[in-house]
């Protein structure tokens, strides 16, 4: 399965993902390019460091105009005939013109055990509301916030004297494992969408 990464930051889920398919962890994953909306992305240096494709759409240069935004990121995702999308650590905000010429086909990793805290500073929320256990989603995006089907999960124990740095820190262990975990079943073809349940098959391949 040919894939593009979004990325606005630091990349250590992109990371993760281009070192598993170094170590062949990933061989049915076929990462297309990484392309970024921050042109001082961490992330462009690590891509770059495994010979992985880069673009920048520098969304200060779209201010006012998504869409405009998000159709030049569509133009080099076919350019690069991408097939889906992962989201690692990508902090804009995909139109619902864009979420629907890849219905199905794009993923996102969020630092809460979804439903529960969407969207920005998920472990500060669950810090404030004094949830013993958190976590990491990997979830179909659809025109919500943090509302596609689910994918997998992975938990995280809530610490006493735990800050929103420190829990955030032990979630993202998990999280590096969970996006490699999804990516894998995606490119498999194990993935099915039934209703709001994701059914995860034992075997098949997609492209």
């Amino acid at each position: 399965m040919k894939l593009g990464v979004l990325i606005s930051g630091r990349g250590s889920n992109l990371q993760a993902l281009l070192a598993a398919k170094k170590e062949e962890r990933l061989p049915l994953a076929d990462f297309r390019l990484a392309v970024s909306n921050k042109p001082d992305a961490p992330g462009l240096d690590i891509a770059r460091s495994f010979g992985l494709r880069t673009a920048v759409i520098d969304g200060s240069k779209y201010r006012g105009r998504r869409a405009e935004h998000d159709r030049a990121i569509d133009q080099v995702l076919r350019e690069h005939e991408c097939e889906a999308i992962v989201l690692a650590g990508y902090m804009r905000v995909l139109g619902a013109e864009f979420i629907a010429g890849w219905r199905n086909r794009i993923i996102n990793i969020h630092p809460s055990l979804l439903p529960s805290f969407p969207g920005l500073h998920a472990q500060r929320q669950a810090l404030e509301y004094g949830v013993r256990t958190s976590g990491c989603t990997v979830h179909f995006v659809d025109e919500g916030t943090d509302t596609g089907p689910i994918i997998l999960q992975r938990t995280v124990p809530v610490l006493p004297g735990d800050t929103e740095d420190s829990l955030a820190a032990r979630i993202l262990v998990e999280e590096h494992h969970a996006i490699v975990e999804a990516v894998a079943l995606l490119s498999q073809g194990r993935v099915n969408i039934e209703g709001r349940s994701v059914r995860v098959s034992s075997g098949g391949r997609v492209g």
